[in-house]
């Protein structure tokens, strides 16, 4: 796996105030049930980029991950090479096919990374394509802002997080929660992880919010079992460079967490 292999890519901000993934699931993702149409979309190819330099791209990425799927090729504004968005992955691939960067690609001008628009505008594109129905939204009458957060119910920093939904809600932010088990959703045996099958359930119940309450509260909801998207919301977190939770996605496609307090997020979505 693409991910596996590019060890650089730890950010040690996020890892302190999130919990981080089993090391088997991140690397290795069970293989995804059947999904709706849309989710297995043809990579997207920017201005100047055509079939001919998607297959280069492939092929380069293939000899560090065989199978590696690739998301979103771009001319990077770093001249000679691509832009490339490929499981979970930001990297740059030189036009010849030759180099692989891995890391922040930096405008001294300006002083910003230009992974953080890439980035941005493709998580973005991709979350808003999850349905409303897919999700368990906690919110106030008429939010002024709305996150989309990857959780796991057994991460404390997700707890903690929960434990201020109604500060949340009050400040006008509105939640809607993705399901991202963080050892993954099925095990070395091909059995659904213990945590799969807790949010499955919240996913499947009846009162979905009140079930995830409760397993939030260390409470198993009732076994229940239905045709749910949380492994698809799993496979999704991972093409979204996701590796640990509360994975928290402003409007704008940005990720900001990691555990945020309620004044810290908001002071967040005031400048997003």
């Amino acid at each position: 796996m693409l991910k596996k292999l590019l060890l650089a890519v730890c950010v040690s901000g996020f890892a302190l105030s999130a919990c981080a993934a089993d090391d088997t699931a991140a690397a290795a993702p069970p293989a995804p049930a059947p999904a709706p149409a849309a989710s297995a979309a043809s990579p997207v190819l920017g201005s100047g980029v055509d079939a001919a330099a998607l297959k280069l791209v492939q092929q380069s990425l293939a000899k560090l991950a065989p199978g590696v799927r690739v998301d979103v090729v771009n001319r990077a504004p770093l001249p000679g090479f691509y832009q490339v968005i490929a499981s979970g992955q930001l990297v740059y691939v030189s036009t010849d096919g030759k180099y692989l960067l891995n890391g922040d690609l930096v405008d001294l001008g300006t002083k910003t990374s230009l992974n953080d628009a890439a980035w941005a505008a493709y998580r973005k594109a991709e979350l808003a394509r999850v349905p409303a129905a897919a999700r368990i939204e906690y919110a106030p009458a008429n939010p002024k802002y709305r996150v989309t957060v990857f959780t796991d119910v057994t991460c404390p920093y997700c707890r903690v997080l929960h434990e201020h939904i109604a500060e949340l809600n009050k400040e006008g932010i509105a939640v809607d929660y993705l399901a991202w088990p963080r050892e993954g959703v099925t095990n070395a045996l091909g059995h659904p992880t213990s945590t799969y099958k807790t949010m499955a359930a919240a996913w499947c119940a009846a009162d979905r919010k009140a079930a995830l309450t409760e397993a939030f509260a260390g409470h198993e909801p009732k076994a229940a079992s239905c045709s749910n998207p949380v492994r698809a919301q799993f496979d999704l977190g991972v093409k979204l460079g996701v590796s640990g939770t509360p994975a928290i996605f402003t409007p704008s496609g940005r990720m900001v967490g990691g555990y945020l307090t309620p004044a810290q997020l908001l002071q967040v979505l005031q400048k997003d």
